[in-house]
């Protein structure tokens, strides 16, 4: 049996949205000369909105943003403004994460090499832009451990964007795997809805942005995946038999993975 773990990036590998994406944005606004920004609460209304480039166009739709700001009126202007805002605000993202602001989520790394060595495939499934998957990965990994992930899709790799199965159902094609074979670890519920569509076994580690959300369909649910001697893992809601304690092992992975296996 193939086992494959994979990890969504923004909120997983590191507390992206609220220290990296959100700066990140209001930035490229500022030095383009556009004048909005959003606060932390607004964002995090926009992350029930699947991908940066539709975030951004929800705002064609917004009075408050009307009202400072007028696009193009021909859609495929639209389009490429989006495109430039995207491109900018991807460049000042990717300078935030190299430079080190960002610190990975406890446990990432540790599970992702506890499941290599037991003949586990990595992959990371995003919809965030490849180049700022990529930085992330590298910043939670190191070079070595983010270099032996089988893949690594993102971006505009599927049209339908979370909560729509396509990115996990693509990455199970890609790897030649079955869903039944794999373990998502997400942070949202849209990830969460994604994971459980492509027919895939789910753990989640709640996000600053996301604790509240309903993770009723998650196998498990935890604070954080946990490393030894740092910040430890506490278990929030489990449909699993999984037992972790203070860290989310790889024995754990299995258990989530085949229903009924007890960890050793």
């Amino acid at each position: 049996m193939n086992k494959v773990l994979i990890y969504d990036c923004d909120g997983v590998l590191g507390d992206t949205e609220k220290h990296g994406h959100l700066p990140a944005f209001n930035q490229m606004w500022q030095e383009l000369g556009v004048p909005w920004e959003w606060s932390v609460e607004e964002y995090g209304r926009k992350l029930k909105i699947g991908g940066g480039k539709e975030r951004m166009s929800s705002l064609f739709d917004e009075p408050e943003f009307l009202e400072v700001f007028t696009p193009p009126e021909n859609e495929q202007a639209r389009k490429e403004l989006i495109a430039l805002w995207h491109k900018r605000k991807s460049a000042i993202y990717k300078e935030i994460v190299n430079s080190g602001k960002i610190p990975p989520r406890p446990g990432v790394k540790r599970l992702a090499e506890e499941a290599l060595k037991r003949g586990w495939k990595l992959a990371v499934a995003s919809t965030s832009a490849q180049e700022s998957v990529e930085a992330v990965l590298l910043r939670a990994m190191g070079a070595e451990t983010a270099g032996r992930f089988a893949l690594i899709l993102a971006g505009d790799v599927v049209q339908a964007k979370k909560p729509a199965p396509d990115i996990y159902l693509m990455t199970a094609d890609r790897l030649a795997v079955s869903p039944a074979e794999c373990v998502v670890v997400e942070d949202s519920n849209n990830g969460l809805v994604a994971a459980v569509s492509a027919d895939m076994k789910c753990v989640v580690t709640v996000s600053g942005y996301t604790r509240e959300e309903n993770f009723s369909t998650a196998d498990i649910v935890l604070s954080c995946l946990g490393d030894p001697g740092g910040e430890a893992c506490e278990v929030l809601a489990n449909r699993s038999s999984a037992k972790p304690g203070q860290i989310f092992t790889v024995d754990d992975l299995e258990c989530v993975l085949t229903p009924g296996t007890v960890a050793g």
